[in-house]
């Protein structure tokens, strides 16, 4: 079974936009764990904008699962990591503005940077990945890092799923995948993955490990949740 790492970086975007404490992380990956997820992700970004740095000290304390950090791998980022020691860092190129990922690495031009990162990483036994678009040369070129896996980026597949054409550029998917198997590197994939695409996703990506979800699934459980809620109210007013 591919597992499901959950994003909770929506979560703390909740609780920031009102101050205090509430949504709860702590508690909230807690019983992400208790329903079933084999993992809890999050993303800090230097300007602390959802995911605090403390909340990744907080997080390591109670995460019984994988622990997976995401970002861009700048100096305050790394001393966190190896502060924190997760199960997985997972490296991605984002910029400090951005408002979410949006590439893959480009890892032949900056192999030599990589490799440095990747080796300080794996001589804390903290396992590591590079998020990367599907492209067999990105692949390759991950492979030449040392890195242990490669996230594959799936904006473009659940773009054009949305669209109707789910199987536009899934061979692109497929051939990435089979082409990191076959230099030894686990797959993890990530990105606008959702409950409406995940199975063909799935379905079609030879040796998947594991999906970290996040927007999609926070706002799916918002709205899958809604009915339960409401009624409850109602019933503590009759």
């Amino acid at each position: 079974m591919t597992k499901l790492s959950v994003n909770i970086n929506k979560l703390a975007t909740l609780r920031n936009s009102r101050g205090g404490n509430v949504p709860n992380l702590v508690q909230f990956a807690m019983d992400i764990e208790s329903f079933g997820a084999q993992g809890i992700t999050i993303h800090p970004r230097p300007d602390e904008r959802h995911i605090k740095y403390q909340d990744a000290r907080d997080l390591k304390k109670v995460v019984t699962t994988e622990f997976n950090i995401e970002g861009n791998p700048v100096p305050k980022f790394v001393d966190l990591v190896l502060e924190v020691r997760p199960t997985q860092v997972t490296l991605v190129p984002d910029a400090e503005d951005a408002i979410t990922s949006n590439a893959g690495w480009d890892t032949v031009k900056h192999k030599d940077f990589l490799v440095n990162i990747i080796k300080t990483f794996k001589e804390n036994g903290i396992r590591t990945s590079i998020f990367v678009d599907p492209k067999v040369d990105m692949i390759k070129g991950a492979a030449k890092t040392g890195t242990d896996r490669i996230e594959l980026y799936t904006e473009s597949f659940a773009e054009n799923f949305t669209k109707g054409k789910k199987n536009e550029g899934i061979q692109d998917f497929v051939d990435a995948a089979q082409m990191a198997h076959q230099l030894g590197l686990g797959i993890n994939a990530g990105h606008d993955l959702s409950l409406d695409n995940i199975k063909f996703f799935k379905d079609n990506i030879p040796h998947l490990l594991e999906v970290s979800i996040g927007h999609a699934l926070i706002c799916e459980s918002i709205y899958l949740g809604l009915e339960n809620v409401v009624n409850m109210y109602l019933h503590r007013l009759k």
